[in-house]
């Protein structure tokens, strides 16, 4: 993503919050910082595009430690139940052991209401591990979230 993309980014950055830890962005001016302060910095982050490459969502691998790296994506819901969530997940998971090797474990946390998130992540071939109680605060709640993994030595489905 660049920053030409804010635009973009202001359409589904503000409709699909629910189970971000972003608040939907007001101004163009938020929007532009949050790109320069956490996007465009970001170790590996993408833009999910169609064949127009506006960006309608985004997709990031998150280091966790030497050996984990967590998956998280957004995408604009009008984009949802079309399997466009679902192939991002799934190219991400078949290239990011390969670009980095020394990931033992790719992991997801997903909220327990977020149903759609763990239905991409199950066709992909995640491992639903269990729910982590009282996990996360989020937005004035304290969260259960659901982990997944997907290990290099997986199946992708």
């Amino acid at each position: 993503m660049t920053l030409s993309d804010v635009d973009d980014f202001m359409v589904w950055a503000t409709d699909v919050t629910r189970f971000c830890t972003w608040e939907p962005y007001t101004s163009r001016e938020a929007a532009i910082a949050y790109l320069n302060d956490v996007v465009l910095p970001h170790p590996w982050l993408r833009a999910i595009c169609l064949d127009n490459d506006r960006p309608i969502g985004s997709i990031s691998v998150t280091p966790v430690d030497k050996i984990r790296g967590e998956i998280g994506y957004v995408l604009g819901s009008k984009y949802w139940g079309k399997g466009i969530a679902t192939e991002a997940v799934r190219l991400v998971a078949a290239e990011i052991f390969k670009e980095n090797p020394e990931m033992e474990r790719l992991e997801a946390l997903v909220d327990v209401d977020n149903v759609g998130s763990q239905k991409v992540l199950e066709k992909v071939g995640f491992v639903r591990e269990g729910v982590m109680r009282k996990f996360m605060y989020l937005k004035g709640n304290v969260r259960d979230m659901v982990m997944f993994s997907f290990l290099p030595s997986d199946s992708l489905h």
